[in-house]
Formats: structure tokens, sequence, C-alpha cells
């Protein structure tokens, strides 16, 4: 851990990991726009000709569970090891391991497909850029990644999880075309964005890009 907000949010997930599971339990289930994005994303993976793929910032494990029911080899990544923990007892027989973003133990052009689904919300700006550099280092050339975050501006910070424990994470409003910038800038094509509930009070936005040659 090489900077503050990694050590917070890792701890603050750990803290809250039962609460934050059950919050996000039946999302998928609730969001057929979130479930249309995750299909096409599979089918942009299957027809790259298919390998593994990487859910960075997997949770407990919910949205990988999901990738893989879609005939995907998904496997998840998380900062946060109580969440590592639940994702395994939760999908027994799915691979899940403990890491951040930032660094990831993953050889160069080693998956298919990346997939970090509102889990980019909590690194700042000052340390995006390494991110998506690291998602290009790790997928194979034409791999596609489907970046899912909440659009606005600015940063709202979280000190009472949903267990009713204190934590401290920030999360990061930003526009769509901020966000598909900084893929560009890291070597991906940028290919769709997609808005959700564009009015509601917390919208969010898909980013589909692939990574050039």
């Amino acid at each position: 851990m090489t900077d503050d907000w990694l050590g917070e949010t890792r701890t603050s997930y750990d803290t809250d990991a039962e609460g934050y599971a059950e919050q996000v339990r039946d999302l998928l289930g609730a969001s057929p726009y979130l479930r249309a994005g995750l299909a096409l994303f599979a089918e942009l993976v299957r027809d790259a000709g298919g390998g593994p793929v990487a859910d960075v910032g997997c949770g407990p494990g919910h949205v990988t569970r999901h990738l893989h029911d879609l005939g995907v080899d998904a496997f998840g990544i998380d900062l946060a090891p109580e969440m590592v923990a639940l994702a395994r007892r939760d999908h027994p027989g799915l691979r899940f391991e403990v890491d951040t973003m930032t660094d990831l133990d993953l050889a160069a052009g080693s998956v298919a497909g990346l997939l970090a689904f509102w889990s980019v919300i909590h690194v700042p700006d000052r340390a995006v850029p390494g991110v998506f550099a690291e998602f290009h280092r790790v997928l194979c050339p034409g791999g596609p990644v489907l970046v899912g975050f909440h659009v606005g501006e600015g940063t709202r910070t979280s000190t009472t999880g949903y267990t009713g424990r204190p934590i401290h994470v920030e999360s990061h409003h930003r526009r769509p075309e901020q966000v598909s910038g900084w893929l560009r800038d890291a070597g991906f094509g940028i290919e769709a964005e997609l808005l959700t509930q564009p009015y509601a009070d917390r919208p969010g936005a898909m980013v589909f890009a692939r990574r050039q040659a």
C-alpha cells in the first residue's frame, strides 16, 4: 500500500463487508440495463476469441458469478480480504484473489477481457491514469474492457457503513468523456458510452473500450 486512499478503502470494505454484500445481492436482478451491459461485454469477449476475464474490484463476487453464468471464464480480484473471503464462501468453484488494481499481479497480456464495475469510483483522479495503464498492460491486444461508474462531478465521502460501523471511503463522480479520455490516453479505443438512469439522483455510465494492438 503506497497511498492513503488504498488503505482507507481496504479497511472500510473489510469493516462493512457483510453489509455491503447484502446491499448489492439483488442489484443485477433489479437492473436490466446493467445486465444488458454485462451481456454485451460477454459477447465482446467471446467475439475476441475468449479466455480468462478479470473482474477487478469484484467485491462479494456477484458480478463475477453473473459473468460465469453467461459463459465467461471470469475470476475476481479485490483489494479487501474480507470481500474476497465472502466471494469465496458464496461462490465456491470460482477464483477470487486479493490484489490491487494499481499493481495487478497478472502477467502482461494474460487476460482476454477486463471488467471494472463501479470499482474505479474509489480511485482519485491522480491515480486513474496508472490504473488504466495497468488494465492495458494485462489485457491481450484487442481485448475488451468495460468500466462502470457514477456520473457527475465531485467526490462524496461515506463515514458510516451499511452495518452502522464507522468507515471512510470516497466515491468520485465523473463525466463519461473524462473516463473515456483517460482510457484513450492509456491506449484504448472507445467503442461506446452508455448512460443509465440519466435523470435519477445518481446516474451511471458504462464505457466499452478495446485495447489497441
